[in-house]
């Protein structure tokens, strides 16, 4: 701590770190021209690094260098239950290994505050049109995961520093953004900037308050509960000027898939972007949050927009108390984090982005940075055989092309006020006219946070939304998380028989293939307005912006719109209905009541060993299904688990959705006991490793390139086991492979690893006996996720890839060289026929600290040798 830069804040008794002192004093003049996250940056390191080491450090920021590794403290951990709940098994399989080693279990706890909200367990099985389907789909989620939330209670009282949300109150990123992040935080009397990282990658939600947020996966957030510092290098930092003001009409939706498909052209990935200009300005904390949360869409890190005139009102808005909503605009107008301060601001690149240009905007499908205007559906070939559509529907057929779920789901799109409320007055003009929801439409609402319910009461749209089938189904991360539920079995059986090209419409950020439901071919992310409109339409065979939904009752069509909402509406229904009560009457009591403790109960879990949801991690074990300490690393000899083609996700890496009976893991859960009805998804097994292996490479729509049969690669779960050339099902091949100890390596092509910042995609294939991953380039959260299962990813050199080489996966692989940061190896393909290749590649360990993680085994096993290290140095000096 640099006590010499530590002052009073001006008319307070509180105390703050003077950082532009000590950044001009570096360079006289500095810190005016650093943009905002340079400036949080500075602050922390003031604060919180070595004085030896703080002039270097500093001297990244001010002269834009990333030649040194700096330490970044965050403030808090934020985690949903899947990624939070996995990381804390890791730490109760971690106790069980100190004390077995002689340490004090009790010790292992996180250092760092961690919030957890139970939020991605729920499964939409009772649709919207159900009134009581809030209640009903509760009950299966308590039921379906007793053994979880049985864990997670525990974790509660045994560890200390972890606060839990119990399941039904909201989603993380929308309780963060209205509740926890304070913006400012007081410790200690010690005033300075609120940051996190978070279990999920739509953490930079919370951007949108001037926060720093960024996803991790589970691994590195397990680094930064347990107290070490989150090494990193100065990030690109984009500035995004927003100029105009959106047409009449257009939602924050439209204007996010419109900027999603533009950065995405721009080359962001990877970039913390800092959104300023006047458009910025004229934008509400609903819809800068709507831009923030889809910041992994356009791959980038983190999405900022500084401190103004606008947070000081949301935080008014959401009823946090007035002596924090002084304390955030006194601390921000003196360090510098005001907007206004920020107009000398310097960025390496600036793009333009002018929001008047914005229109009704769908994105889809598949990737959600696939802009699709609604006027040009037809176009795009997808609005087209409307005819035939209607022909089916009269013949009592499911149309081609029928949405099957319509969800109104996900904090993205339900944290903004607007946007639901924009729902809420098209269903009312929607039940005015008569048009109703088709029949073969699942339909939900799942907003994420229980305040929507109360400001759309308070207007009078809840009824309006439910009488459409838009019923409050949870309050959870459902559908966007492919939660998505059982379809009615006809309506599935032919889907099934029939081939049909079934799709769904959802307000959410993710609709990769396969993710939102098995049945579901292709998917479109929409606004809310819109999903309703679809829901009337009943399949994406229509011109929504063009065709009739319905007919008045004097027989005139009625077009979308006459059913859309004028933004004098929706702002007048805002003003008057959205009130600080409403969030004072959810969130006092909700955080009253859920506050960590340790009370006096064994440091050591009771593992349950029929239990397939929770089950002590292997990684220490010498023996068992995917024993870590049983197959240790060699790079040599390594065999191609799978050759992938570019855009390999997490969902094709380790699925979230439900888990169908042919599957193995729904083979395994039948052999332990489950009925089908209560197999869950994939996300809420992970656990326990012996289903989660089984979901490794699960994804229906996966293109294994060495699955070929008669001359065609196959789509599935499937791989060549070689050297008998036979193809067959992951899992098995997997098992094989285990049991003849051969180690593996995946080959890939580019952005490997992107979407979701889920571990078990790097703990599967790293239990799989996976040692490395060659690829063309990396997301970065599945990187770091790698390194942390101590799984080393490679980097082919441009220009070469496994189409120029020829790779084919009969072929075995070595690694040499010496390990250094970002150091040339080399990757030895042994061909079947004799030939070697010797190919240059990357080492992607890009700093010290993920160098010294992955040497040691991975993240649990550094921290594993440090402790039982200290505990050992301070035996010896007592």
């Amino acid at each position: 701590m640099n006590s010499s830069y530590r002052k009073r804040l001006p008319g307070t008794e509180v105390e703050y770190f003077d950082a532009p002192a000590a950044v001009d004093a570096i360079r006289p003049g500095a810190w005016a021209g650093l943009p905002y996250v340079s400036r949080v940056l500075a602050e922390q390191l003031v604060r919180r690094c070595d004085p030896a080491l703080l002039d270097d450090a500093l001297r990244q920021l001010v002269e834009r260098r990333r030649d040194l590794d700096f330490p970044w403290y965050p403030a808090r951990v934020v985690c949903h239950d899947i990624l939070g709940q996995t990381a804390l098994v890791d730490l109760a399989g971690l106790r069980d290994a100190i004390a077995g080693r002689g340490g004090d279990p009790a010790k292992v706890n996180p250092v760092v505050p961690t919030q957890l909200v139970v939020d991605h367990s729920l499964a939409v099985e009772h649709g919207g049109f159900d009134p009581q389907a809030f209640a009903k789909n509760r009950a299966i989620e308590d039921r379906r995961n007793e053994d979880r939330f049985h864990f997670i209670d525990w974790s509660r009282r045994a560890f200390g520093n972890v606060d839990v949300i119990p399941a039904g109150n909201g989603i993380m990123h929308q309780i963060n953004l209205e509740r926890m992040s304070p913006v400012i935080q007081l410790r200690d009397g010690v005033a300075f900037p609120d940051t996190c990282v978070g279990t999920d990658s739509h953490t930079p939600h919370v951007d949108a308050l001037g926060v720093i947020a960024i996803g991790v996966g589970g691994l590195e957030a397990e680094t930064v509960m347990l107290g070490r510092a989150s090494m990193m290098r100065l990030p690109d930092i984009v500035g995004v000027r927003l100029t105009g003001r959106h047409q009449p009409g257009i939602t924050a939706t439209d204007i996010v898939l419109a900027l999603t498909g533009f950065l995405r052209k721009e080359r962001v990935v990877g970039a913390w972007l800092e959104f300023f200009g006047d458009g910025a300005a004229g934008l509400s904390i609903g819809d800068r949050a709507t831009i923030s949360n889809m910041c992994p869409e356009y791959g980038a890190t983190a999405a900022m927009f500084a401190i103004d005139r606008q947070t000081i009102d949301y935080l008014r808005l959401t009823g946090r108390a007035p002596e924090q909503v002084a304390l955030v605009e006194t601390y921000a107008k003196a360090l510098g984090l005001w907007a206004d301060a920020l107009e000398s601001a310097g960025y390496e690149r600036v793009l333009e982005f002018d929001l008047s240009g914005v229109v009704r905007t769908m994105a889809g499908p598949s990737n959600p940075h696939r802009r699709l205007p609604t006027s040009a559906l037809k176009e795009r070939g997808i609005a087209v055989d409307l005819d035939k559509a209607l022909e089916e529907e009269k013949a009592g057929l499911l149309p081609d092309g029928a949405v099957i779920i319509a969800a109104i789901t996900s904090c993205t799109n339900t944290s903004n006020p607007r946007n639901v409320v924009a729902a809420g007055l098209l269903a009312r003009k929607a039940n005015a006219l008569g048009l109703v929801r088709k029949p073969w439409v699942k339909t939900s609402f799942a907003p994420g946070s229980k305040v929507a319910r109360l400001y759309l009461e308070e207007a009078g749209l809840l009824g309006e939304l439910e009488a459409l089938g838009f019923g409050i189904v949870a309050y959870a991360c459902t559908t966007c998380n492919g939660m998505s539920g059982a379809l009615d079995p006809a309506i599935q059986r032919e889907i099934v028989e029939r081939d049909l090209y079934a799709t769904a419409v959802l307000s959410g950020n993710r609709n990769f293939d396969g993710r939102i439901h098995p049945y579901a071919k292709q998917a479109f992310l929409a606004s809310p307005p819109l999903v309703v409109a679809y829901a009337i339409a009943g399949t994406m065979r229509f011109d929504i912006e063009r065709d009739a939904l319905g007919m008045d009752r004097d027989g005139a069509p009625i077009r979308l719109k006459d059913l859309w909402p004028s933004d004098e509406e929706i702002d007048a229904i805002v003003a008057s209905s959205v009130k600080p009560e409403q969030f004072r009457t959810v969130y006092e009591p909700m955080f009253a009541a859920n506050h960590g403790t340790t009370e006096r109960i064994s440091p050591l879990y009771d593992w349950r060993p029929a239990s397939t949801y929770i089950r002590r991690p292997p990684y220490w074990d010498t023996e068992g299904v995917g024993a870590l300490a049983a197959n240790p690393r060699s790079l040599t000899g390594m065999r191609p688990l799978a050759v992938l083609p570019d855009n390999i996700t997490t969902d094709h890496l380790s699925p979230s959705n439900a888990i169908l009976p042919d599957s193995a893991a729904g083979e395994y859960l039948a052999r332990m006991g489950l009925p089908e009805e209560d197999f869950n998804s994939y996300a809420t097994h992970r656990g326990d490793h012996l289903t989660a292996m089984r979901a490794t490479f699960a994804n229906p729509q996966l293109v294994n390139e060495m699955a070929v049969v008669d001359g065609t690669v196959r789509k599935g779960s499937l791989t060549r086991l070689e050297p008998d050339g036979t193809v067959m099902r992951m899992w098995e091949a997997m098992e094989t492979y285990l049991e003849r100890r051969q180690p593996l390596i995946v080959v890939a092509g580019a952005d490997y690893g992107q979407g979701s910042s889920r571990d078990w995609a790097a703990k599967g294939v790293r239990l799989a006996g996976v040692e490395a991953i060659v690829a063309e380039g990396f997301e970065r959260i599945h990187r770091t996720n790698l390194i942390g299962m101590g799984v080393l990813p490679l980097e082919f050199k441009p220009g070469t890839t496994r189409r120029t080489l020829g790779l084919d996966g009969s072929e075995t692989y070595d690694v040499t060289g010496g390990r250094r940061p970002r150091a040339d190896l080399t990757l030895v393909v042994h061909r079947r026929g004799g030939e070697t290749l010797r190919v240059p590649v990357t080492c992607r360990l890009d700093t010290a600290e993920e160098l010294s993680i992955y040497e040691a085994g991975g993240v649990l096993q550094r921290f594993a040798q440090d402790f039982l290290a200290s505990e050992s140095t301070q035996k010896g000096t007592a």
